[in-house]
């Protein structure tokens, strides 16, 4: 069930919510809890034993590692294995047996969120055992926490550390709320009005890459740059509000990533809670930085490699991690301080142009239509007629889009807010955001989530 769907918004979170706050607070974990496997039971009824199991398992070892600890790392490792064990094997068993000449694939479906409450149940699991977290004793909270609906398919990717104290008590505040209903219509509004518009114009150019010409191509890559940006960062907004609404604070995925005027900056404003994983539970405990700089790139290496693969079991996304290695290993060795002197918009520009290049090698996973788009991208005529009439279609679109990626509408509306008629205005551009976003709804045929693969 997708959050920017009309069953969602007008059936089956208005039903939550009412059932939430109509109970005693003591009924409400388990109440979310039932609410968490019914929105995952929607999509993928025959995984609810799968993610049941993973928790349940989980929770059983971290407690055990409290009783017994002189079996702890016995029981980390085991739970690690049983976690790790089921990603490989739907997520990774057919493009390893692929990529070894075997023509028989196993063909298993890829259950939901896979890849993100993975990584939380492996944060949960090492955080016991490092003593940085207490062991969750209730099983109902922990499987709360690990299927809780408003992040469970796309993140932000929510340590238990995080929501624990919220977990065991929370007190819902009406602001909490409005703010929550805010973020939420942002999300929704990223989602519906920009990144599928912007992904239709990804998918138009695409499809006549060739002819699109140098222009088109380059044009077809900034529409994919601002669909998954407005598509994942909207998601995340939506998530945080949704959270919010039960009163939980979930962490900022998203920091305008598109301002960053480097590649090890666009890495701290992009996907946060998944760059601070990878910090946390593999570049440092591989010796960061600490260890000279042989071992440093090495670190670096393998974290973007695995960073590749997270996102996709496919040669596509192993060469975009790498290629981000490239240019992360590239940016130490010349040091911040010489990067600095250069000028800020030069940076910027540089640093835009690297991300775009990127995210079509992150699009396209078959090596053949990979190869053609480069070329397009380089060669041939400047601008084909077929992509000069959709690039024109779409330019208001594209240009708000790009607006769009600044502050500068978060600056505004501090402005508005702070003035006696802001909540009035609030309330009213609220409105007018659902109704747009109900329309686009129901007219779009076109309504993709690109990170529900993930």
């Amino acid at each position: 069930m997708s959050f920017a769907s009309l069953v969602f918004l007008y059936f089956f979170l208005p039903a939550v919510l009412l059932g939430y706050y109509l109970l005693p607070r003591r009924l409400r974990n388990p109440f979310l809890l039932a609410a968490n496997l019914v929105f995952y039971g929607w999509g993928e009824p025959s995984f609810l034993p799968v993610i049941v199991l993973t928790a349940l398992l989980n929770w059983a070892a971290a407690r055990e590692m409290i009783r017994r600890p002189q079996r702890k790392k016995l029981l980390a490792a085991g739970a690690l294995a049983l976690d790790f064990g089921l990603l490989a094997l739907f997520k990774y068993a057919d493009f390893v047996l692929g990529s070894l000449g075997f023509r028989a694939a196993l063909g298993l479906p890829l259950p939901l969120g896979i890849s993100f409450y993975t990584f939380q149940v492996v944060s949960y699991i090492i955080d016991v055992y490092r003593g940085s977290v207490e062991a969750e004793e209730s099983p109902v909270r922990f499987a709360a926490y690990l299927t809780f609906f408003p992040q469970l398919i796309a993140g932000p990717i929510v340590r238990y550390g995080d929501l624990r104290e919220q977990l065991a008590g929370r007190s819902e505040t009406a602001a909490q709320a409005v703010r929550g209903v805010r973020l939420l219509l942002i999300g929704l509004g990223k989602k519906v009005l920009i990144a599928n518009r912007m992904g239709a114009l990804w998918e138009a150019l695409r499809a006549n890459a060739a002819q699109n010409g140098i222009i088109g191509a380059w044009v077809g890559a900034i529409a994919f740059t601002l669909q998954i940006y407005f598509d994942f960062s909207g998601y995340s907004d939506m998530a945080r509000g949704l959270g919010a609404l039960f009163g939980f604070e979930i962490p900022m995925n998203f920091d305008h990533p598109y301002c960053a005027s480097s590649i090890t900056e666009f890495w701290r404003r992009w996907h946060m809670t998944l760059s601070s994983w990878f910090r946390d539970y593999v570049y440092i405990p591989l010796g960061g930085s600490r260890a000279g700089r042989a071992r440093t790139y090495r670190n670096l290496l393998i974290v973007w490699a695995l960073t590749g693969l997270w996102h996709g079991a496919a040669w596509n996304y192993v060469l975009w991690g790498l290629y981000y290695f490239v240019l992360l290993a590239a940016e130490k060795a010349i040091g911040a301080a010489r990067l600095a002197r250069l000028p800020l918009a030069l940076r910027h520009g540089l640093t835009m142009l690297c991300v775009t290049f990127g995210w079509v090698l992150f699009a396209l996973e078959d090596f053949s239509e990979l190869g053609a788009y480069l070329r397009t991208l380089f060669t041939g005529s400047l601008l084909g007629a077929h992509a000069r009439v959709l690039i024109l279609s779409y330019l208001p679109m594209l240009l708000l889009s790009v607006l769009c990626c600044l502050p500068l509408g978060q600056r505004l509306w501090a402005r508005v807010e702070r003035k006696p008629v802001g909540d009035w205005a609030a309330l009213a551009g609220g409105l007018a955001l659902l109704a747009v976003c109900t329309a686009a709804l129901a007219a779009q045929s076109y309504n993709p989530f690109l990170y529900f693969r993930f």
